[in-house]
């Protein structure tokens, strides 16, 4: 095995431990982490086999089919490194959208581990307290329903951690029926309606969910702007694949 190949090896191990981290740590399981872990397989195959594969390809380019077919393989493969990039960039400019001062805040909720929120939840809780400690006239909107496996709605989980932080209760407002990011926007929307708060947002959510949460906002009707979690190193990966085909999904129904 040549220089090349153990950097390839090395980089595709890495990968592999990477994406797998949230599996054996936590027992999560999701389209980012399984994607990042076949590429990361792919790479130490092409690794171990690098001569094989090249004389192959060589064998398939000699022929008109075989042209055909490495020009369609490097066609969509190019392909989906530009969406990535795209989608990447969208997600790096929303989460820098930042709000004016005192905007109604929007919690988007996430797993609750029977009454206590998962390590993503609390990033955003994190953000959110940091928030209101900043913007003291802020009011914020809790919002999440309660899903399989959860003792307590993820905005009940949201108003007791918050409230033992110190933060007064009066500033908070719970929507506790929504089951996905559309429903906690919209049932969110009638709570600024509500209570008179205007229709501009900022949305706490994780760094790689803001541009997909705040497309969904603007199609609502309202103003949305971004106050980003930071999401643990060892979950990033797999969560920023997911969320690569979440906007594809979306832009595609939308």
């Amino acid at each position: 095995m040549n220089k090349l190949q153990l950097v390839i090896t090395g980089i595709g191990v890495l990968f592999f431990v990477w994406f797998a981290a949230p599996l054996f740590a936590k027992g999560i399981v999701n389209i980012g982490n399984l994607t990042g872990m076949a590429v990361a397989i792919l790479l130490v195959i092409y690794s171990l086999f690098m001569k094989n594969i090249h004389h192959l390809t060589g064998i398939l380019w000699g022929r008109q089919s075989g042209k055909v077919f490495l020009t369609a393989v490097c066609i969509v493969a190019a392909a989906v490194i530009l969406v990535a990039v795209a989608e990447t960039f969208l997600m790096v400019r929303a989460a820098g959208n930042q709000p004016p001062e005192n905007t109604t805040a929007v919690v988007l909720g996430c797993s609750v581990k029977g009454t206590r929120p998962s390590r993503i939840l609390e990033e955003r809780l994190e953000a959110a307290y940091d928030y209101l400690e900043e913007n003291p006239k802020a009011v914020c909107i809790l919002s999440g329903g309660q899903g399989d496996g959860e003792d307590i709605s993820e905005a009940e989980c949201m108003y007791r951690y918050l409230t033992d932080r110190g933060i007064e209760a009066e500033r908070l407002l719970m929507e506790d029926a929504s089951a996905n990011t559309e429903e906690n926007l919209l049932y969110s929307m009638e709570l600024l309606e509500k209570y008179g708060l205007g229709n501009e947002i900022t949305i706490i959510t994780s760094e790689f969910h803001e541009y997909r949460a705040c497309a969904m906002a603007e199609k609502l009707g309202l103003i949305g702007y971004s106050t980003p979690s930071h999401t643990f190193f060892l979950y990033l990966p797999t969560y920023y694949v997911r969320e690569l085909y979440g906007i594809l999904y979306y832009m595609i129904g939308k």
